[in-house]
């Protein structure tokens, strides 16, 4: 195609994906992905495989010829396992008939979640540093992406106040990401009852992002919907992929107040059908029989935790205590760099790739991300790295 062919082409393309930038995760992945040598802290991934008996449920149920579409809200004893998971858990009852949908990857539940409740103009409340799909998202979906700077000083939690000052007579949603990536940072029950009380003064709706739940660190993970008047009001957003060691598989899930689910559910029929099958079936496996493997790879990530806590303190940076999920978030603000010139020079000088604090929103700059979800031999060797790097800065 010729290049003027080309660039018209590209004219056709939507305004609010052509000017979206691609994620800052990616590129340095591309790179490290040509250099045999290099160590990359960066992907939010386990480590783990799978447990034995999620993957035999889902071989069986291939052999089986269990291969159809299910339902669109996903196969009931699926939606009956997550119902009854969430009470085991966390206290949480949901009717697994019209208040649990069975989404592809816990990023559906994001995407639809936000499609089936912004009319255009409307505004979403987004702590940051965050997950770096919520704003694009939001523009996707018609709305007006509104950060929230969390700081080290509060261990990135939002406050009631910070909160309180973002809101607008446009506010609708407010994305509530704990345990944060990229931070590791969680909220406590005493700090969930103060930010409720904003919300409900404001009629938010609560997209609460669940992902990590399971993996917290010397304190239970307690959900904004357990808090008085706000399960009516939350969508809970989660999946298996980090507590199970399934990214792969793409099985999420979203729960909710019956009509908003039902939406959700709309929108998922036309544009996806239903989950993957043989997903479904080793999800059914995973959340039966897996509290043994949750407790498992959460030990085994409190050791690597401590170790790069230790590990950036010992160089002479500054590393907030991270309680959730699987990623330290230390601060290079020391070394008179931005989180990009930092994570490009660490990889060109000694090939170690992390994420610069800055992809996840503009308060990240002065921080970088790293995840513990690798060997505890290339942690070590890669806070090595770190630290040779590190002197010649300092």
């Amino acid at each position: 195609m010729s290049a003027d062919r080309e660039d018209k082409i590209k004219d056709k393309i939507a305004t609010k994906v052509a000017t979206m930038p691609p994620s800052g995760i990616r590129k340095f992945f591309d790179i490290v992905s040509e250099m045999g040598d290099a160590i990359s802290l960066g992907v939010g991934e386990p480590d783990f495989d799978t447990p034995w008996h999620v993957r035999e449920e889902a071989i069986y149920s291939l052999e089986q010829g269990k291969t159809v579409y299910s339902a669109n809200a996903g196969m009931l004893p699926l939606r009956q396992e997550i119902s009854r998971y969430m009470k085991r858990r966390f206290d949480l009852l949901y009717n697994p008939t019209n208040q649990i949908l069975v989404t592809v990857g816990g990023s559906e539940g994001i995407d639809i979640s936000l499609r089936s409740l912004l009319n255009g103009g409307e505004e979403v409340l987004i702590p940051e540093p965050s997950f770096v799909a919520y704003m694009p998202c939001t523009v996707f979906a018609g709305g007006i992406p509104v950060p929230i700077a969390t700081k080290s000083e509060n261990e990135f939690k939002l406050t009631a106040k910070e909160l309180e000052e973002a809101i607008t007579d446009k506010s609708k949603i407010l994305i509530f990401p704990y345990p944060n990536n990229p931070t590791g940072a969680i909220m406590e029950e005493k700090e969930l009852k103060e930010i409720a009380e904003v919300i409900k003064k404001h009629d938010l709706i609560v997209l609460s992002d669940e992902i990590y739940a399971e993996l917290t660190y010397g304190v239970r993970h307690v959900s904004i919907a357990s808090i008085k008047g706000m399960y009516e009001r939350t969508v809970i957003l989660s999946g298996l992929s980090k507590a199970y060691a399934m990214t792969g598989w793409r099985i999420g899930y979203a729960l909710g107040p019956a009509s908003i689910i039902g939406a959700m559910t709309k929108m998922h029929q036309y544009v996806l059908m239903c989950a993957p099958t043989t997903s479904q079936y080793g999800a059914i496996a995973a959340l039966k029989n897996g509290d043994d493997d949750i407790k498992h790879m959460r030990e085994a990530y409190d050791t690597r935790r401590k170790l790069m806590i230790n590990g950036f303190r010992n160089m002479g940076l500054s590393c907030f205590e991270p309680k959730g999920a699987f990623y330290v978030f230390p601060s290079i603000k020391e070394t008179g760099l931005n989180s990009l010139e930092f994570c490009e020079k660490l990889l060109q000088e000694e090939k170690v790739a992390v994420v610069p604090g800055d992809a996840f929103g503009k308060s990240g700059d002065g921080y970088i991300r790293c995840s513990y979800a690798y060997s505890i031999d290339e942690l070590k060797e890669a806070l090595i790295r770190i630290e040779k790097f590190v002197k010649k800065l300092l």
